[in-house]
């Protein structure tokens, strides 16, 4: 049965609109540091750490093997919890340094910091500011492995989806449309369906699971002091949450913390697209000789467009789920919202079939990657 439609001003609440504008924010940021990220491998010829492009199978893969993953957390997660959970750890780290890694160099420039490498790690030498970073990161981590709070749980989620759209790549439309259209399918069945297979709502019931606390775990087979202070179960940084009661405790009837939830992966696929049409955009202001912060060159509108589909799908989204009171498959809405702007806006300015199709390599230049 429908709620009224004056339950949509739940969508004004201070949670929700934190939810809605992170959300945008992180979408926009990790499309953003996909093409900066992009333009330093180019400009440093550093393939060391290339990113990875897919193609047309791993787009049909993708969904198959989230599926899997889906199962195996949904039968098996009290037994491999620990494992995801020191994986989620180290992931986060990673994702973490990647992020703040250029913030550090540009604080370091800006000042004239002299910053020689004093040893080396994993075969790369690293600078003293690197191994402050590596430390602050890896304090963070720890932070959130023994409190299990959401705002440090929201910042290493933010990390993944950064690091996930910054170093998984689509070449071309065609490939993205593949890839979206398999993972709206996968997002559809999973939320709607899977109950009248499993006897259960999968997704939610993997997305809302919390893995027991290893750290909590040790603590007490040592009995050390402060055992109080340690949580004993962790949200997995798979999502963003945010208390329903954000200015307020949070803490419903039932003496339990209620949240409002946005799995990484409603951020990071629509982020994949903007990425890509970010891209696009520069190259395009590269060709005709605009700077490519030029308001007025026509062609950057493509990200905005995806943006500003992004927001609209993503608010429809969660006023499906307000009026509905179930839970939605974001991808349902976020796909058609973000996709079809940018094929439609391509097909007018006659754009589509470059987008498409991708930018034609050149085969000097791809024998030369290769060999690499």
């Amino acid at each position: 049965m429908m709620e009224p439609l004056w339950k949509l001003m739940y969508l004004l609440e201070p949670a929700s609109l934190t939810l809605i504008g992170t959300a945008i924010m992180v979408t926009f940021v990790s499309a953003s540091r996909a093409l900066q990220y992009g333009k330093e491998m180019e400009r440093n010829r550093d393939f060391s750490e290339a990113s990875i492009t897919l193609d047309q199978s791993q787009a049909l893969m993708i969904p198959l093997a989230s599926s899997c993953s889906l199962l195996l957390m949904f039968y098996l997660f009290s037994s491999v919890s620990y494992v995801v959970t020191a994986f989620t750890t180290i992931a986060s780290a990673f994702a973490l340094f990647f992020c703040l890694s250029p913030y550090v160099a540009y604080v370091k420039a800006q000042l004239g910091l002299v910053d020689p490498f004093v040893s080396r790690c994993c075969s790369k030498l690293v600078t003293r500011t690197q191994w402050l970073l590596i430390v602050l990161c890896v304090g963070t981590v720890f932070a959130w492995l023994v409190s299990g709070h959401w705002i440090l749980n929201n910042i290493l989620g933010i990390s993944i989806c950064i690091a996930f759209v910054s170093h998984v790549r689509l070449p071309n439309v065609k490939i993205c449309a593949l890839l979206l259209v398999c993972l709206f399918v996968y997002d559809v069945f999973w939320v709607f369906f899977s109950e009248r297979i499993f006897g259960a709502n999968v997704m939610v019931s993997v997305a809302t699971q919390q893995a027991s606390n290893p750290v909590h775990t040790v603590a007490n087979s040592l009995s050390l002091p402060g055992l109080q202070l340690i949580t004993k179960k962790l949200e997995m940084p798979v999502k963003l949450v945010f208390p329903r009661n954000l200015l307020g405790s949070g803490v419903s009837q039932s003496g339990s913390m209620e949240y409002m939830m946005l799995g990484l992966g409603d951020m990071a696929i629509p982020g994949m697209l903007i990425a890509l049409v970010l891209c696009f955009d520069y190259r395009k202001s590269k060709e005709l000789g605009v700077p490519s912060d030029a308001s007025s060159n026509r062609r950057q509108k493509y990200a905005w467009y995806a943006i500003f589909g992004y927001a609209i799908g993503l608010i429809t989204a969660l006023a499906a789920g307000i009026l509905s009171r179930s839970p939605q498959p974001a991808l349902l809405y976020l796909v058609p919202s973000t996709l079809g702007p940018v094929i439609f806006l391509s097909w007018l300015r006659k754009d589509f079939m470059e987008l498409w199709e991708g930018p034609m390599s050149n085969p000097n230049e791809k024998t030369r990657l290769m060999e690499v």
